[in-house]
């Protein structure tokens, strides 16, 4: 079904909403149930069922209906069968196509089933939950039968979820109208479009808002006791922190500077504010209020997902918001056979998304340097070995086992991926000489069987991003990597924070001497720590970077195999320049909403 904004913004819609998977003792009715405003929001359990059908507008990017399609700059090339990807048609340029096909961004997908994790697309769900959200607050005053907590708890989450799906629309189109309150069928459309900045301190008013009203551990609540540890997916005051520092550093940031009328530059104040939320954020994990903390290395990949049966949710504790979790055949089906080539009976339907060459760079040594520095150590005679062990988690190469049992023929118990190898090819196959690890299991395929144990869920945010942010906003902010927010960690102690987890060493102090320098290693870490995670493209639009050379060119790897295994002759292929224009800043609004009413408009270039 077509889902237009307008009808969106303005039609009343009241519905018995659903409580997430860890959330069903606030469900005492039947999802059809007709039941009257009194009655929804009269008492704590039915108000709290209305408001947790916004965890279900959601969207899971890693959701089968996607095809794990979210890494949308230079770290992937998608198989010749998949060329309908968002990641391939924006290297064409083509970003109009993420309003069809299959994008979790869909214009047309509205699905808010708590029963299934497909058809839930951005844009027309974030609508529908900013207007639920002040559906909810506008009927606070019938919430009578409820304790100071109740109510605070209610309100908070709304609050929470108006500024993230304002937040989540505008960082991929930039400054919309803020919508915070209910509109009546009868009023004339005209909200005016802000500009991002204006867009930006609106959301910082409501993630500050509700953090002030959210607890900081559910289970430690009078409210929370009804779901005694069961609580990871609600949202919280470390949540609500953790976006207001994210929606500050955004807006801060050199591209939101710059279409806010300010220097193609970071803004200092914005990055002073985002340091000063994040460091509250921090803090309550520091003190043990919230229950948030760094996942340990040895079980990094359980922040992704999780095998078991039956089927637990993956990122706790790191994990601070993200998607509700369904179950194992609905999760995982897809998302983990993608990464899989079509040959040797492996079933990667879905065509392979493989690594570029060009993203794999980015992983240092295990000594912390940059390959680029002539005393890593790296050698292209030897190019796999004492990398970051971030890359092993991450990547596979050429002679790993992937069959971990007796199934399948020999030949493709082992990536065969040197050039014209078995598991090499421009249809179904690697097009890079190179598989993606991060989010699949060792037994993700067929014979082992361990997709169908799976359960994936891509975060939107976690502690190990924020460390990093908390590091850019204080550096950008107060100046210099050994600046810190005031009686907090530096800019470097929070990157090393994040690479000694990894066991990865100190960054070296010859990239601390300067700003410029040590953003270069930021900007590195970023994209080691947070590989494949969705957070690339966003990255390198908001730092003005996505359009330089370095970051348009994806390539692969060509080589032989040598008769000990390693690869000879190791050299990279381009295959191919992506297209990045000025308009490419920002995705276009869709066709059918840019006419909504005269001033509402469409994005430059578009």
């Amino acid at each position: 079904m077509k889902i237009n904004t307008k009808a969106i913004l303005i039609t009343a819609v009241v519905l018995m909403s659903f409580g997430v998977v860890s959330c069903k003792k606030y469900l005492d009715r039947s999802p059809a149930a007709s039941i009257s405003d009194e009655e929804a929001f009269v008492n704590f359990r039915n108000f709290q069922g209305f408001t947790e059908e916004l965890y279900y507008c959601v969207p899971d990017m890693s959701h089968p209906d996607w095809t794990g399609d979210w890494n949308w700059a230079d770290e992937i090339v998608p198989s010749t069968t998949s060329l309908n990807r968002l990641s391939w048609q924006f290297d064409q340029g083509n970003y109009l196509s993420w309003t069809s096909g299959a994008s979790w961004l869909n214009e047309s997908s509205a699905n808010t089933d708590p029963g299934e994790g497909k058809n839930k697309g951005l844009w027309p769900l974030a609508w529908y939950g900013i207007r639920k959200a002040n559906l909810g607050l506008a009927n606070l005053d019938k919430l009578v039968d409820a304790t100071q907590e109740e109510k605070d708890i209610i309100k908070g989450q709304l609050l929470f979820f108006r500024g993230f799906f304002h937040f989540e629309l505008m960082i991929y189109w930039g400054g919309l109208p803020y919508i915070d309150r209910v509109l009546p069928p009868t009023e004339k459309l005209e909200l005016p479009r802000l500009g991002y900045r204006a867009t930006a301190l609106l959301a910082a008013k409501d993630f500050e808002a509700a953090a002030a009203l959210l607890p900081a551990d559910w289970d430690k609540t009078t409210v929370g006791q009804a779901t005694l540890n069961n609580n990871q997916l609600r949202v919280t005051k470390s949540a609500a922190l953790a976006f207001l520092g994210k929606d500050y550093l955004y807006a801060g940031s050199p591209l939101m500077n710059e279409v806010s009328g300010g220097p193609a530059a970071y803004d200092q104040e914005m990055c002073k504010k985002a340091a000063d939320a994040f460091v509250r954020m921090l803090k309550l994990s520091d003190n043990g209020e919230a229950v948030y903390k760094l996942m340990p290395f040895a079980t990094w990949s359980n922040i992704w997902y999780i095998v078991s049966n039956p089927i637990k949710i993956p990122g706790y504790p790191e994990v601070i918001f993200g998607p509700p979790v369904f179950n194992a055949s609905n999760t995982p089906f897809g998302i983990a056979r993608q990464y899989i080539p079509a040959a040797g009976g492996y079933d990667g339907d879905l065509g392979t998304e493989a690594p570029t060459a060009n993203y794999i760079n980015n992983f240092g040594m295990a000594n912390g340097l940059p390959i680029t520095d002539p005393a890593s150590g790296y050698t292209t005679a030897d190019p796999w070995k004492n990398r970051d062990p971030r890359f092993y988690k991450s990547i596979i190469t050429d002679g790993e086992r992937l069959i971990q049992g007796n199934g399948g023929t020999l030949e493709y118990r082992y990536a065969s991926l040197f050039t014209n190898g078995l598991l090499r090819s421009e249809s179904g196959g690697s097009r890079t000489g190179y598989l993606e690890r991060k989010f699949t299991a060792p037994g993700n395929n067929k014979f082992d069987g361990d997709w169908d144990r799976m359960a994936i869920r891509m975060p939107y945010i976690r502690l190990g991003d924020v460390y990093l942010m908390y590091a850019e906003a204080v550096l950008q902010g107060y100046g210099t990597p050994q600046s810190s927010f005031p009686g907090y960690m530096t800019a470097v102690d929070a990157v090393n924070v994040i690479r000694n987890r990894a066991t990865v060493p100190n960054i070296d102090p010859k990239f601390t001497v300067s700003s410029q320098a040590f953003m270069g290693q930021l900007i590195r870490e970023r994209a080691v720590e947070l590989a494949y995670e969705g957070h690339r493209w966003l990255d390198l639009r908001r730092w003005k970077l996505a359009g330089n050379p370095e970051y348009l060119q994806k390539t692969g790897a060509e080589y032989d195999r040598g008769p000990d295994g390693k690869p000879l002759n190791y050299r990279e292929r381009l295959i191919i320049t992506r297209t990045f224009e000025k308009k490419h800043e920002w995705l276009p609004l869709p066709l059918s909403q840019v006419n909504l009413y005269p001033t509402f408009g469409q994005n430059p270039g578009w």
